[in-house]
């Protein structure tokens, strides 16, 4: 009897070492997923702070160009008045 139980002890250790190795294994692949997907996010994110970088440079060009050209029209408008007279 004593062997008996000493078998049913090691099947069921067998049984619990099965169980918790395929637990692991699962639970590594789902880790390695989610490391793969954040590095996917981050990856993305950088790309769109270079885009919004990018048009946030090119934002501030064109009003610096439109403040340019405002001021040139206003001198225009000054030179044109004063030959008017």
């Amino acid at each position: 009897m004593a062997a008996e139980e000493v078998v049913q002890t090691v099947d069921h250790y067998k049984t619990e070492i099965e169980r918790l190795t395929k637990e692991l294994t699962e639970t590594t692949h789902e880790k390695i997923q989610a490391a793969e997907y954040g590095l996917v996010v981050l990856e993305e994110k950088l790309t769109l702070k270079q885009q919004y970088d990018e048009l946030e440079a090119e934002y501030d060009s064109l009003k610096q160009e439109l403040e340019q050209l405002k001021e040139l029209k206003d001198m225009m408008c000054d030179i044109s008045n004063q030959l008017a007279f």
